[in-house]
């Protein structure tokens, strides 16, 4: 039994319910990184906003077929690659590697598939040539481009104008902008690139422009015709729109049938991005003293289609929210009272509506959190209160745990969560010492655990203890 989820569609403009060809599967493409540097946390934005997609879409009894590809040849990584005297391999391994951490550190679920361009020139090679076989396309100085003129369609998602554009203007380059929109290249001729940035192809020695890489690799894993596809709203123009004339006039059918763009991620009020110099990486973060899970916990709970201003405020109050929320599970685990669940069990199924609920209407997560902290808030009060039992806590404790299916991060875990080495020894030695009433040497173990960043809190139950923010 499957969910109904309603989502804002770029294409038509409205919020339409996602409707899958083959339910319950759900087939959707995200456009990954370009890996010619370590991605920055406005790229994450973007992917920690598909990553809430594919969760709440098994939350709501979908299987998902994601397709994320890596983007590892195109103009940049080609010029990177030169100044480090590199070829291509070389130069994107490192930084394929530093997302794939990037990836587990702020928790994203890993996509079915993670193809990369250059693993997949054949299948672009034979794009190409159905382009050309059906009349799109023209070769021009060696290099094969596809004629926008050809496809009456071309601008719809970018709402562009293409009455002024004249016929057999071309660009070259892989970004531009809409005042540029020209006949876009499918297969570059540059004959002053190194060998190992070009392939054979029956229409001359070259390479794939960038966007006829991820209609390539979108349907190879995905077919013709798929569900759903997302990125970040600045690939809408040239990018989107470019692979939807080369997809849809190469097959002779429609390509994605619903499209998800996600809102820049501002700093100062300035997009972040690599050119402008204002980004910063997860890493960044991580060393500032900022928990990889309170990341996760902003870029998420902050709707898609809204501007996120992102800001160190705005992280430590996310910190703050995570120190709530985990400090009431470690509670709930020591609640001891027998009984029935009681008005814990009518607490946690009004959360869980409004939760789904706020999921099914375009993604809202600010609301769908706001449903657990006002679960948070309930289960404080009947702690309270004396009126929560062992059951109540573990309904509500399932509660939790269910949407955090969701959003990865409202159940205590990972490295942040765990003592060191250091700190577990300091606690033992504390321990210990009260114990054996050796005060002042418990007090000294507890200033050392303070100065590493660890709270302590004696409670009837036992030492609990907390990252100090």
């Amino acid at each position: 039994m499957t969910q109904e989820l309603r989502l804002f569609n770029t294409m038509s403009g409205r919020i339409e319910t996602l409707a899958p060809q083959a339910p319950p599967e759900v087939t959707f493409y995200a456009c990954g990184p370009t890996v010619y540097n370590r991605a920055h946390v406005g790229n994450f934005r973007s992917f920690v906003a598909t990553d809430v997609l594919r969760r709440t879409l098994r939350h709501f009894g979908y299987r998902v077929r994601e397709v994320m590809n890596l983007t590892d040849v195109d103009d940049r990584i080609i010029q990177k690659a030169q100044e480090a005297g590199a070829d291509l391999g070389a130069f994107t391994a490192g930084y394929v590697r530093a997302f794939e951490e990037d990836m587990a550190t702020l928790r994203l679920e890993r996509p079915e598939h993670m193809p990369r361009a250059t693993a997949h020139i054949p299948e672009m090679i034979d794009l190409i040539r159905r382009l050309q076989a059906r009349g799109h396309t023209y070769t021009a100085d060696g290099s094969v481009y596809f004629r926008i003129a050809s496809f009456p369609e071309y601008g719809r998602l970018a709402r562009l104008d293409v009455a002024g554009i004249q016929a057999g203007a071309r660009v070259d380059t892989d970004k531009y902008d809409k005042e540029n929109a020209r006949d876009f290249v499918l297969w570059k001729f540059k004959g002053d690139e190194p060998e190992w940035a070009q392939w054979e192809a029956p229409f001359g020695k070259g390479r794939p422009g960038w966007h006829i890489e991820c209609s390539a690799m979108s349907m190879r894993y995905l077919g013709e015709t798929f569900d759903l596809h997302a990125g970040g709203e600045d690939l809408i123009f040239p990018h989107h729109e470019n692979e939807i004339a080369q997809s849809t006039c190469g097959t002779g059918k429609p390509f994605a049938r619903h499209w998800m763009h996600v809102k820049h991620l501002l700093i100062d009020n300035e997009t972040m991005s690599k050119s402008k110099g204002n980004f910063l990486t997860i890493p960044d973060l991580v060393e500032k003293g900022h928990s990889p899970q309170a990341v996760r916990y902003l870029l998420a709970g902050s709707h898609y289609r809204k501007p996120l201003n992102f800001g160190f405020e705005g992280l430590k109050g996310a910190g703050a929210a995570l120190e709530r929320l985990h400090g009431l599970v470690a509670r709930l685990d020591e609640v001891g009272g027998e009984g029935p669940e009681g008005p814990a069990a009518e607490a946690c199924a009004e959360a869980r509506r409004v939760f789904d609920a706020s999921l099914a209407d375009d993604l809202n997560t600010p609301e769908a959190l706001a449903a657990v902290h006002g679960l948070v808030g309930r289960a404080n009060a009947l702690l309270a209160d004396g009126a929560l039992t062992r059951g109540g806590a573990a309904r509500v404790r399932a509660e939790i745990a269910a949407m955090d299916a969701v959003f990865g991060v409202l159940l205590p875990g990972g490295e942040e969560d765990r003592l060191s080495p250091e700190e577990q020894a300091l606690l033992d030695v504390r321990q210990e010492a009260r114990r054996r009433r050796e005060f002042a040497r418990a007090d000294a173990a507890r200033a050392g655990l303070e100065a590493l960043g660890v709270v302590l809190e004696d409670t009837p139950k036992g030492t609990r203890w907390r990252r100090k923010r």
